[in-house]
């Protein structure tokens, strides 16, 4: 589960991203290389696979081994022009010969993790090979299975060389997987700032805290909203979420899978978008209304509220406000709240808060 940068965009006027592929799309490929040489035939390469949606993308080869009852290939996992974190890395597959007719096994090799929290699509103690890619290597296995013969009882195992030290870059130390990294992919398609690993990260996230019976989560834009509301309630790691521009990811799957208290927390700027309407926070997808602002500070202040008219930016109004900052920072907090209270539903009590950059709270607008 990788934590792309979503600020990140080409610079070229009308330049054309470039798609990549899953980590899952990947192993798929190797699995279905090592297949063919255990089989008894050639590495095919490169080697063509087939998608959930028909398309059939061919991948080139960086691994090409046999022994006896064993067969390895990798493939270098190419993410297009998405800044994910396991750009480039090698994606590698062994298939292990039992014979015992128990059929496949997943097994996490050297930098693939392992699941030990519950509320993941998979239960604790299985290699972290999300289901959609274990199809994936399933269907494409049995298929080469029955056209070649050769049985299906295997040991799959999927390693990352290096994907431990990458993985602290995701969330999934935070989500309870350990060692490595996520085999992801529900497409076998990248779309290049979609952002959609940084989501799914949320969305397992809230699932891991509703396993833990926790009735209590923080969904934060970023670090130092998430430090100021654990130093205020002590809440555990796994109640964190890292929510960053994605208010309506976040909020809309907690309709679907509510959790009873729901701190909300961020800074101004952000804020003050959510209370205008937006899900999306991030700069390049919605816009602070700054004349909003400076009428909700001129009902504070009409001389100050003019002033704050020819602003340029959330931080210029926040800064003008003066000894009216705490209102002003109040008057966006209740309203944020009410927007995400909006998007969530009933069944979820928010709270919102007001962090500036040194991590004080400018207002806290309680939800219960």
């Amino acid at each position: 589960m990788s934590m792309p940068d979503p600020g990140r965009q080409p610079t070229a006027k009308g330049q054309k991203l470039r798609r990549g592929w899953t980590t899952g799309a990947c192993a798929t490929a190797a699995a279905r290389a090592a297949f063919s040489a255990l089989a008894g035939l050639d590495f095919p390469d490169p080697v063509t696979i087939r998608l959930p949606g028909g398309q059939e993308p061919s991948f080139a080869l960086l691994r090409q081994e046999r022994g006896p009852g064993w067969a390895r290939a990798s493939v270098v996992k190419d993410a297009g022009d998405d800044p994910d974190v396991t750009d480039r890395a090698e994606i590698v597959v062994t298939l292990r010969c039992r014979g015992d007719g128990l059929g496949l096994r997943f097994r996490a090799g050297e930098g693939v993790g392992t699941v030990t929290r519950a509320g993941l699509p998979l239960p604790p103690g299985e290699p972290a090979i999300n289901p959609v890619p274990r199809r994936m290597m399933t269907e494409t296995l049995e298929a080469l299975a029955i056209a070649t013969g050769h049985p299906l009882d295997l040991d799959l195992e999927i390693a990352i060389p290096g994907g431990a030290e990458l993985a602290k870059r995701t969330l999934n130390p935070r989500l309870g997987i350990e060692g490595g990294l996520s085999i992801l992919g529900t497409t076998g398609i990248v779309i290049p700032y979609s952002c959609s690993s940084w989501i799914h990260s949320i969305h397992r996230g809230v699932d891991v805290a509703r396993a833990a019976g926790l009735d209590h989560i923080a969904a934060c834009t970023g670090s130092t909203s998430e430090c100021t509301v654990q130093a205020l309630y002590d809440l555990p790691d796994m109640a964190l979420i890292d929510m960053g521009d994605f208010a309506g990811g976040t909020l809309k799957y907690l309709r679907r899978r509510p959790i009873r208290r729901v701190t909300l927390a961020g800074g101004f700027a952000k804020l003050a978008k959510l209370a205008q309407g937006h899900l999306d926070l991030h700069s390049s997808r919605s816009t602070v209304d700054l004349a909003d602002l400076a009428a909700e500070l001129g009902a504070l202040d009409p001389a100050t509220g003019s002033a704050a008219e020819g602003a340029v930016s959330a931080g210029e109004v926040l800064a003008l406000a003066g000894a009216h900052r705490p209102a002003l920072a109040r008057r966006i907090a209740e309203r944020a709240r009410l927007a995400a209270g909006e998007a969530a539903g009933p069944a979820v009590a928010i709270e919102a808060l007001v962090v500036d950059r040194g991590g004080a709270i400018l207002a806290h607008v309680p939800g219960w």
